[in-house]
C-alpha cells in the first residue's frame, strides 16, 4: 500500500515539475529578448528606454547571462521559495496577488462541484435505474442540453431572466460597497447564487451520465439480483448496493472534470465581473502581464493535479477493491 501511495505522489510531483519546465523552456521559446515574459511589456519596454543598467541587472538576477542548466535551476530554486515574480500591472508580488483572487474563485468552485456531483450523480442514479422511464427519457433529455449549453452561455441566461427582468439578483459584482458584517455576507451570498447556479447547471451534466450509464448497467449485477431476491426494495437496492459499489467512478469522473470546471468558473468570472481568478487572468492577457499569467497557470495546474490526487485518495478509501490491489502490489 505505502508503495503504490509513493508510487502516486512520485507521479503527481513529475506532472508538476514537467509544467514548470514547460513553463521555463515556452518563456525562452519566444521571439525576442526573454526578459519580456519575464517582467511584462510595459515594465520590459520602460526599463529598455529609462534604464538600461536596470535591465542587465535584472537579466543577471534572472541568471540569463548563465548557461540554460543554470538558469533551470535558478528558476526551480525561485519557485520553491515562493518566490513567482513581480506583477508590472498591479505592481506586487505576483504570489500575493494570486493568493488574494483565488480565495474568491474557491467561493465559487467548491460550492459548484459539491452541488453538481450530488445532483447530477444522484439523478442520474435515479435514472439509470429506472430505464426507459419517463422520467429517464425526461432528465436525460435535459442534461444532455445542460451538457451542450457553455456555462457562461447559461450565466447570460440566468441574468437576463433572474436579473434583468425578474430582478430578483444583482446583474454582477460582489458584495455591495460600505456593507458590513452580516448586511455582507448576505450580499455576497446574492452576488454567489446565479455564478454557482450557472456552473451546477452545465457542471452536473456529465456527472448524471456518468452515473446512469455504470447504475444501468450494475442492475444485472449478481449482486443486485441476490439483494432483490431477499425482498429489499428498489431504492433501497439502489442506493444501499448499487451507489457504494459505484461511487469510485463518479468521484474519477469528477476529478477528471476538474479542469473543465475550472476553465467554466473562468469564463463564468468574467461574465458576473467576479473578481477572481479568471477576472484576473482577463487582466493578465490584456495587459501582457507575464510573470501574472505563468503564475496563475501554474497555480491552476497544481489546482487540478490536487483535485487527481485527491480523487486517488477518496477511492481509495472507499472501495475496499482498490486497497485490497494496493495491498497486493
Amino acid at each position: 500500500m505505502y508503495a503504490h501511495a509513493t508510487a502516486r505522489i512520485l507521479k503527481y510531483t513529475m506532472a508538476v515539475i514537467t509544467v514548470v519546465t514547460l513553463h521555463f523552456i515556452l518563456i525562452r521559446m519566444m521571439p525576442g529578448d526573454p526578459l519580456v515574459g519575464l517582467l511584462g511589456t510595459r515594465n520590459y519596454y520602460s526599463l529598455l528606454s529609462l534604464d538600461p543598467e536596470a535591465l542587465k541587472a535584472a537579466g543577471a538576477e534572472y541568471g540569463l547571462d548563465r548557461p540554460i542548466h543554470v538558469q533551470y535551476a535558478k528558476h526551480m530554486g525561485r519557485l520553491l521559495r515562493g518566490d513567482l515574480g513581480h506583477t508590472p500591472y498591479y505592481g506586487k508580488p505576483v504570489l500575493e496577488v494570486i493568493l488574494f483572487r483565488m480565495k474568491w474563485t474557491l467561493i465559487l468552485l467548491v460550492p459548484a462541484v459539491i452541488l453538481s456531483t450530488v445532483l447530477g450523480g444522484s439523478l442520474g442514479a435515479l435514472a439509470g435505474w429506472e430505464t426507459n422511464s419517463k422520467t429517464d427519457r425526461l432528465l436525460t433529455a435535459t442534461f444532455l442540453f445542460l451538457q451542450a449549453m457553455p456555462g457562461y452561455c447559461m450565466g447570460l441566461i440566468l441574468v437576463l431572466i433572474l436579473s434583468f427582468h425578474a430582478g430578483l439578483f444583482p446583474l454582477s459584482g460582489m458584495a455591495g460597497e460600505g456593507s458590513e458584517g452580516a448586511t455582507r455576507i448576505g450580499d455576497l451570498i446574492r452576488h454567489t447564487v446565479l455564478p454557482i447556479a450557472a456552473l451546477v447547471l452545465h457542471g452536473s451534466a456529465t456527472p448524471y451520465i456518468v452515473m446512469r450509464s455504470v447504475v444501468r448497467q450494475s442492475a444485472g449485477e449478481n449482486y443486485v439480483l441476490t439483494a432483490i431476491a431477499l425482498g429489499l426494495t428498489g431504492r433501497r437496492v439502489l442506493f444501499r448496493h448499487i451507489v457504494p459499489n459505484v461511487l469510485p467512478t463518479l468521484i474519477t469522473t469528477v476529478a477528471l472534470e476538474c479542469g473543465h470546471m475550472v476553465g467554466g468558473v473562468l469564463l463564468v468570472e468574467t461574465v458576473f465581473s467576479w473578481q477572481g481568478m479568471g477576472t484576473l487572468i482577463y487582466d493578465a492577457v490584456v495587459s501582457r502581464d507575464y510573470p501574472l499569467l505563468s503564475g496563475c497557470l501554474l497555480f491552476l495546474t497544481i489546482g487540478v493535479i490536487a483535485a487527481n490526487a485527491l480523487a486517488d485518495l477518496a477511492c481509495t478509501f472507499i472501495d475496499p477493491r482498490v486497497r485490497d490491489g494496493m495491498s497486493h502490489g
